[in-house]
């Protein structure tokens, strides 16, 4: 039992009692009136509970992050008795602490709050009232009630900053990948003296009988036009403040929005993997507003180490012209692993989120990749832009 409740039925008892044990009348009057108190404060809680309608509704679904949405509260009830003013129990995200807010007691009208969220964060959130609590004048009945509705829910999307242009790597001669496309003869760019095993189709015969041997043409060799993106969806290193992994995770999600972004309208074949929990593959195919929306549900929950998540993507190296890692964690193990992926063929760029871009046990391993051909380029996750190296 409650210390607001005990103490008022105590006072009760003890009149009652009193009467009881005196025969007073005089003494059952404020026994009465404390009684009446109890039941007055009772009903009105319990009638505020009954009728009481609560519902809330976001003016819109998704926004890009720092922008703001606009939560409307609508509650109701129809009690006769007064009440102490509603108080309601609003959450807006995970870790957010928890707005209370109080409502003045108007009895069958419905009241109307608006209040601003600020989506600071890449994400899937549900803002709305997690509780409202009904409480007599007194303070000594309360009651606290889940609504039915449940909270809509409010995509936060990442952030576009502009990227560099994209280096791809020519493909393979001898694949069958580059033999097809070596047979395309609209763009010679040379002309040199037939070797056996030229393809007779690539003879230029007016040039040949004018010099009295074979001429074959030259054509500029293809390029590969596939981009593997390869994100690190473990969890994000600790850096000592809170908002720490937060803020990496937007930055690492905003450097891929703003690739796949940058992307839209090239002839690029864009793609992918997201490894955790719910798997998924996204590649420039499937539209920005799709893709934009598997990034904000992104969750972090790859448990294998990257530098083995990079090793897994090694095998479809053969037919990519750019890899393009980002990661908010540099070791020796994933230098390795990147320096084996560019001599398998494709140009690759890191990017690398960081607080601290001159720290020095990660100067030298850049230094690794950088002499090796690697583009290194730095996110800052307060700034969130591409600083090259």
């Amino acid at each position: 039992m409650k210390m607001k409740l005990f103490l008022p039925l105590t006072v009760l008892m003890t009149f009652l009692l009193a009467a009881l044990a005196t025969g007073s009348p005089l003494l059952l009057m404020p026994a009465a009136l404390l009684l009446l108190i109890l039941l007055t404060g009772f009903a009105s809680v319990w009638m505020a509970c009954r009728t009481l309608s609560v519902s809330s509704e976001l003016d819109r679904s998704a926004v890009h992050r720092g922008e703001n949405a606009s939560l409307s509260v609508h509650i109701c009830h129809r009690g006769l008795l007064p009440i102490a003013p509603i108080e309601l129990e609003i959450v807006s995200a995970p870790g957010v602490p928890v707005q209370r807010v109080h409502l003045r007691d108007v009895p069958g009208k419905f009241q109307t709050l608006s209040l601003p969220f600020c989506s600071s964060h890449v994400g899937a959130v549900c803002p709305g009232i997690r509780s409202c609590t009904v409480e007599d004048l007194l303070g000594i009945f309360r009651k606290t009630m889940i609504p039915d509705q449940a909270p809509s829910e409010l995509l936060v999307l990442p952030r576009f900053f502009p990227t560099e242009q994209l280096r791809m790597a020519p493909g393979d001669p001898g694949s069958d990948i580059m033999s097809r496309a070596t047979e395309d003869l609209s763009s010679p760019s040379d002309i040199r003296t037939y070797q056996l095993g030229d393809p007779m189709k690539k003879i230029h015969w007016k040039l040949s009988l004018r010099k009295q041997e074979l001429m074959v043409r030259k054509f500029d060799e293809p390029v590969l036009q596939s981009v593997l993106i390869l994100m690190d969806c473990s969890r994000p290193p600790l850096w000592g403040h809170p908002e720490a992994e937060p803020d990496i995770r937007d930055a690492l999600l905003e450097t891929a929005a703003s690739l796949f972004h940058d992307q839209q309208g090239t002839d690029l074949s864009v793609h992918m993997p997201l490894p955790g929990a719910h798997p998924i593959e996204l590649e420039n195919g499937m539209g920005l507003p799709l893709i934009m929306e598997n990034l904000s549900r992104v969750d972090f929950s790859e448990s294998d180490r990257f530098e083995r998540v990079l090793v897994m993507e090694s095998r479809r190296l053969r037919k990519v012209g750019c890899l393009i890692v980002i990661s908010a964690r540099l070791n020796s193990n994933m230098v390795d692993v990147m320096i084996r992926m560019h001599r398998l063929g494709p140009n690759v760029r890191l990017y690398l989120i960081t607080y601290a871009p001159e720290d020095g046990r990660v100067l030298p391993l850049i230094s690794r990749l950088q002499q090796t051909g690697i583009e290194v380029s730095y996110v800052i996750p307060e700034r969130t832009e591409q600083i090259t190296v």
